[in-house]
């Protein structure tokens, strides 16, 4: 069970990812994850971390100021979750086991929910809409969530305006706006005020899709702001909300509109001398079929199988032992620490990839880092096979965003735009489709810590790897021991 964007420090053995930082929960057994948290303040979450559980295992994680502190914006009247999920009407674990045992993409989800319920725009949930109640005049926060598994969604309210206050748990300089993108992982806090005739207006959400061609859900969930004071005729039911207008599904200008536009509320310490300077690839490929396979295994595209890789390299699970009781107990053969710092061969990561690099190695490879580096890392998407926006998400970390773009990063160009006066902190960055992102972080947590594409068919190819971060000096910089309850694989 993950607590997702949890800055705990020195206890990963509580982060969750199954054969990352402990192996799974056995039926009928327990374990209590024991952590603290620390100079986080805003809208994080917990889900499940194993396979596709998290389809429905998943809930709000909400760090209010301490007794006595205040928030840094006028006090709300009342603050409301809103977690976006997806819902199959499958079971989601059939659904995955299915597209391994294909090797094709996995069925896409039936609809989206607010709340766990679609809304009612589906036959299925018109008696169940969820309802958010405000009073003429008051200000509420809202703390939007995408839990989605495997899609990037926007949201809006009809006619109304939402102040951006917060992301992945820090606060940001608040801007208006009327439209956000969140990628799976990523939450957004944003104040609205009821300042419109009273009545129902449709709270929404619907894809953004940038990988062309590929197939998506395309429905829209809803829940309904409802005023108070909402006159209520004769045949309340009868009285339709209003309506926003979402964005084109691909509307890639709008979604970079809106992660440009966070920063820090103020000038924050960005590391500026770099001791580990990486460049890693994302994206996705196509593996071979496998000699003597059936052809019913291999139904990508021209009987291949889909897999993913950064820099290269699916990543592999392991099963017997997870990676940090691997590392502790220096038990050897379950990972190498040969992750490549770059791409093994350079090549025109946005253009017309040559066939020859759509087949990646399969390895357990992770980046050994020592107590204390300072580390950039240039996340650059790859158009193989097709180009895509990828939420890629560091476990046990924040870092700042100091830039994105798109195309191929060109140091020489790209460096003149970072923004080293008020990054945004966050703990999953948006990799636009075709281009790249550049994040900096101090390696400060001792452990290791999955790095990975939070779209959770991409994680399932194989599109993670893992940071192995060394203990520094005394108690204070050393991994706290196991618990006594860790589950035994």
């Amino acid at each position: 069970m993950c607590r997702h964007g949890v800055r705990q420090m020195r206890t990963a053995w509580a982060d969750g990812p199954e054969f990352v930082t402990q192996c799974p929960i056995r039926p009928g057994h327990s374990y209590t994850y024991r952590f603290k948290i620390q100079g986080q303040e805003g809208t994080l979450w917990w889900h499940a971390h194993s396979s596709w559980l998290r389809a429905t295992v998943y809930g709000a994680l909400i760090i209010r100021p301490r007794p006595g502190e205040s928030y840094p914006f006028p006090k709300p009247k009342r603050e409301t979750p809103l977690l976006l999920g997806e819902w199959w009407d499958a079971n989601p674990i059939d659904v995955v086991r299915q597209a391994t045992r294909t090797g094709a993409t996995p069925n896409v989800s039936n609809a989206y929910s607010i709340n766990g319920q679609p809304g009612d725009l589906y036959n299925c949930s018109k008696k169940d809409t969820i309802i958010v109640p405000v009073k003429s005049g008051e200000t509420n926060l809202l703390r939007i969530i995408n839990s989605a598994l495997n899609q990037q969604l926007f949201f809006k309210i009809a006619k109304h305006k939402l102040t951006v206050v917060g992301a992945d748990a820090s606060y940001v300089k608040p801007f208006n706006t009327s439209i956000i993108m969140l990628g799976p992982g990523q939450t957004t806090d944003v104040l609205i005020t009821a300042d419109q005739p009273p009545a129902k207006y449709y709270i929404a959400a619907r894809a953004y899709a940038s990988a062309q061609g590929a197939p998506f859900d395309n429905t829209t969930t809803t829940a309904i702001l409802k005023y108070k004071t909402t006159p209520c005729p004769t045949k309340c039911t009868s009285t339709k909300p209003v309506m926003p207008s979402l964005p084109a599904f691909n509307d890639t200008a709008t979604a970079t509109a809106f992660t440009k536009s966070l920063k820090s509320p103020r000038k924050v310490e960005v590391p500026t001398e770099i001791d580990e300077n990486l460049f890693i690839t994302v994206g996705l490929g196509l593996n071979n079929c496998p000699h003597g396979a059936r052809r019913r295994n291999c139904q990508g595209p021209n009987g291949t199988r889909f897999t993913a890789s950064m820099n290269n390299v699916s990543f592999v699970l392991p099963s017997n032992f997870s990676l940090l009781q691997a590392h502790q107990k220096r038990i050897p053969g379950v990972f190498t620490t040969d992750f490549p710092a770059n791409p093994p061969k350079k090549f025109d990561y946005t253009g017309n990839v040559s066939r020859s690099l759509w087949q990646p190695a399969r390895g357990t490879k992770v980046y050994r880092l020592k107590y204390g580096a300072r580390v950039q890392i240039v996340l650059q998407g790859t158009s193989i096979f097709t180009a895509e926006n990828h939420p890629i998400h560091l476990h046990g970390y924040d870092f700042y965003i100091l830039a994105e773009g798109f195309g191929n990063f060109n140091p020489k160009r790209d460096t003149a735009k970072f923004n080293l006066i008020n990054p945004p902190l966050r703990n999953t960055a948006s990799v636009p489709v075709g281009g790249w992102t550049v994040i900096r972080f101090v390696a400060d947590n001792p452990g290791i810590w999955l790095m990975h594409c939070h779209l959770d068919v991409h994680i399932t190819w194989g599109l993670a790897m893992a940071f192995l971060v060394e203990n520094g000096v005394g108690k204070l910089q050393t991994l706290e021991p196991p618990p006594a309850d860790l589950p035994r694989c």
